[in-house]
């Protein structure tokens, strides 16, 4: 599969949270310890907000991440309040820049780690049913940009929770029909670059995992000690596919069947089911 890191609050270094963690995403492209791969190398992507920028920069490569001088250059210099970075771990479909996450669409970023079981045999019947005016940005082969496709087809940009529950819905009743027990296995993370919504949900209900970060104030008076921390901002989020350490108190498994919302008013988090 795949290892993705979302990350929303006061701009920060992007280096500071895809290297200088114990278990930096990086080095997770090496040595995951919970994806069905150990290695992620199948390409790599990273989209980040600015405040005086009508859409998200995206810098996608077909190399492994963890050697990439280039993604190394970007993350020492680039700061951002609102970030994506995602290590691909292919399922069956090419390795190639339009198939690696996260997706662009307008000011909207998509990203995705899980599969659509069956994909090659629901796969018509899915892109029959994008929007046709949609239909032509659809650039890779993957069952992830089509789901994003989906989502927007939906109302993405008006309901996302609703847009990613009928997406899902689609694709659960598309399987069933093709004889796919259990056609969905998804943990998403998507954004307009000032919310940002993540996802947990298979119809097996054995989810990927996924989880959030403890409020920074909280884990700084923990571990006063860690150096780590004191450069991370008291409003900083992060929604990853596995923690980026073991500091204790640090991470919590999001719930299975939720989605949660981090924004500026507060965040939440809910229930989750297809419709």
């Amino acid at each position: 599969m795949c290892r993705w890191l979302a990350y929303s609050g006061s701009p920060i270094l992007l280096e500071n949270l895809l290297y200088r963690p114990v278990h930096s995403l990086i080095d997770q492209s090496l040595h995951a310890r919970m994806g069905v791969e150990t290695t992620n190398g199948d390409g790599f992507g990273v989209g980040w907000y600015m405040p005086d920028k009508d859409s998200p920069a995206v810098v996608r490569d077909i190399g492994p991440a963890w050697s990439d001088r280039n993604l190394r250059e970007i993350a020492g210099h680039v700061v951002s309040p609102l970030f994506f970075a995602h290590i691909r771990a292919s399922t069956g479909t090419a390795v190639q820049q339009t198939n690696c996450h996260p997706f662009r669409y307008g000011r909207w970023m998509w990203m995705h780690n899980g599969a659509i079981d069956g994909f090659p045999l629901l796969r018509r019947d899915l892109a029959l049913a994008v929007r046709p005016d949609l239909f032509p940005y659809l650039e890779g082969s993957t069952d992830s940009e089509m789901m994003f496709y989906l989502a927007l087809t939906f109302g993405l940009e008006d309901d996302p929770r609703g847009a990613v529950a009928r997406m899902a819905g689609l694709v659960e009743r598309t399987g069933h029909e093709h004889g796919v027990e259990h056609p969905m296995q998804m943990t998403v993370a998507v954004t307009d670059g000032v919310r940002l919504w993540s996802f947990r949900y298979s119809t097996q209900r054995t989810s990927r995992s996924l989880f959030y970060s403890t409020r920074v104030e909280t884990l700084k008076s923990l571990h006063p000690d860690v150096a780590f921390l004191r450069d991370i901002a008291d409003d900083a989020r992060l929604i990853v596919s596995e923690p980026l350490g073991d500091l204790p108190g640090a991470w919590n498994e999001v719930p299975e069947s939720s989605y949660g919302v981090v924004q500026p008013e507060g965040d939440e988090m809910h229930t989750f089911a297809p419709e």
